[in-house]
């Protein structure tokens, strides 16, 4: 074993041999080492926002001391024009059928409404047709002024009489009786998650808050339609100026009524 040759030969056996032995009880010789733990958050269900209720739920519909018969169930909103109208006139008398249009009836009290406090009522979506008389502006020398005539506030009497003679309970309760076709139509109209009743309130508390500016009021004929001379005036809404045509004594009638109908529908949540 004095060969150099020989006992590096058996050195590197023996090397070999431990490096085996070492690799082979590994597990056993050196300490464990704990892997490190991975912790995944778990996926977060997706929620789907849930429609929220009505700020004013309209109470369902039922007999009343002015109203008190047995009610039928309502046809489907495409076929409703009839039914409807014959409510209108046990609400307002026969002469409001006169100036009603004779189809989608409620489609178009529906929209009109909505619209009442934006800038313009299209006139192909008012349930109410033309007035009988037209409009009317009194001349106000050569300068291009005008104002709002007298005349032109005798336009809405007969329309306004059938509305303040109504009885409020009576409206209210064709109201609740037909929601359920007026919350179908505005659903139709844009507005899934949306309720009319809540909608209508706004609109009421909207034309209640119309300004009664001094008469006559002053309008400008810039191109081929009239517009109020004041800048304010001529801001409101559709609504708004609508009552401002009929005249002041009109105005505060509708208003009137108006002001007695809200707390009938307008039911705050519990």
């Amino acid at each position: 074993m004095d060969d150099p040759d020989v006992k590096l030969l058996v050195l590197i056996v023996l090397a070999a041999g431990l490096a085996g032995a070492f690799w082979y009880f590994r597990d056993d010789i050196l300490p464990q080492v704990d892997e490190p733990i991975v912790i995944r958050p778990e996926p977060v269900a997706e929620e789907i926002p849930s429609k929220q209720g009505p700020l004013h739920p309209i109470a369902p519909s039922g007999p009343s001391a002015s109203f008190d018969r047995k009610l039928v169930p309502l046809p489907p909103l495409d076929d409703s024009d009839s039914y409807f109208l014959l409510a209108l006139v046990d609400s307002f008398g026969p002469d409001i059928g006169h100036v009603l249009v004779n189809e989608a009836l409620i489609d178009k009290f529906v929209a009109t409404v909505d619209n009442l406090t934006r800038s313009h009522v299209a006139e192909k979506i008012r349930p109410v047709g033309r007035l009988s008389k037209a409009f009317v502006a009194d001349r106000a020398g050569n300068n291009g002024q005008f104002y709002l005539s007298v005349d032109n506030f005798k336009r809405y009497d007969w329309l306004v009489n059938l509305v303040v003679r109504a009885d409020l309970e009576v409206i209210a309760v064709t109201y609740r009786r037909f929601y359920p076709l007026f919350q179908t139509s505005y659903e139709r109209l844009g507005y899934p998650d949306g309720y009319f009743n809540d909608r209508m309130v706004e609109v009421i508390d909207q034309l209640l808050l119309t300004p009664e500016p001094d008469e006559p009021i002053r309008l400008v004929r810039p191109h081929v339609l009239y517009e109020f001379a004041d800048a304010e005036l001529e801001m409101l809404s559709s609504g708004q100026k609508l009552l401002l045509r009929m005249g002041g004594e009109n105005a505060a009638r509708i208003k009137q009524v108006l002001q007695g109908l809200r707390p009938l529908i307008a039911q705050s949540p519990e």
